[in-house]
Parts: structure tokens; sequence; C-alpha cells
């Protein structure tokens, strides 16, 4: 597999300084995939921005492309046979669709394992990250609301 060659950070802040933005990076890692496994990463990511245009994305973990917003909504790591979104908060998402179809075991992560050639549930897709998105948006105001009420 051919490495990449980009230099490494963790926030879209530090633009300008000669180092690689976290978008840029996971351009990177769908270009270096040249496989089915790059285009199923396009592909969510896209869906993930056009559900959540305010989503930051974050490039943690040696290598995770992460996406954002008032906390972690998923990652997308890929593998040898599947490109999975992990749901940091996926226990506590409603998932009508059954979407989740790996990490089912777990109290908080739940996850979709895309395999060569399945075809996404778009609209089931996006409102599960708008779920997620929402879900951390009302944590972190529900702690908010708690630090100014114990003051």
């Amino acid at each position: 597999m051919k490495k990449m060659t980009a230099t490494m950070k963790t926030t879209d802040s530090e633009e300008g300084s000669g180092q690689a933005s976290p978008s840029q990076l996971i351009d990177a890692r769908i270009e270096e995939l040249k496989d089915w496994r790059g285009d199923m990463l396009a592909r969510v990511r896209a869906l993930i921005k056009q559900a959540e245009p305010e989503v930051v994305e974050e490039w943690k973990w040696r290598g995770v492309p992460v996406w954002e917003r008032a906390g972690i909504i998923c990652t997308g790591e890929t593998y040898k046979n599947v490109v999975k979104l992990t749901f940091a908060k996926g226990a506590s998402l409603e998932d009508p669709n059954s979407l989740f179809n790996s990490s089912l075991d777990g109290n908080t992560r739940r996850a979709i394992d895309f395999h060569e050639g399945d075809e996404i549930n778009e609209e089931a897709l996006k409102a599960l990250i708008r779920a997620a998105a929402a879900l951390n948006t009302s944590v972190r105001a529900a702690g908010s609301r708690k630090k100014s009420s114990s003051v």
C-alpha cells in the first residue's frame, strides 16, 4: 500500500501553516485507496456533508477521518474488505432502517460496514447523520445549562 506523504494535523485552523488540513488528508486517503473503498468513502463523506452542512472534518488517531459537530458524529475507517462508519453515540440513536450492522453489542458505539457492491440507503444514512449531530448539540446544550444553573 502506498504511504501518504502529507503531514498530519488535527484541525483546519492551521490552514496556511504548510501542513495539510484534515480535509486534504481525507482527500489523499480517498485517492490512495484507488479501488471501491475510496469510492465508498467519498460517497459517504459527500452524504455526511449534505446531511450536516456544518460538519467539521478532522484527522485523528494516526489516520482516521472523523466528522464532528458539537462532538464526534462518526469516523470512517477503511479495511481490506470493508469501509466502516462508526457512530460515537450510535447506541443512543433510533435506527428505523436497520443501517447499523456492526459493533452492535456495545453500550455506546454502533457501526455500519459497507462492503464492495453495497448500495447505500442515502436518505436513511443522512437521517442518521442528522440525528447524531442533533444528539451531540442537545447533550452540549444540556451540559451548558447545568453549568450555568450551578453557578
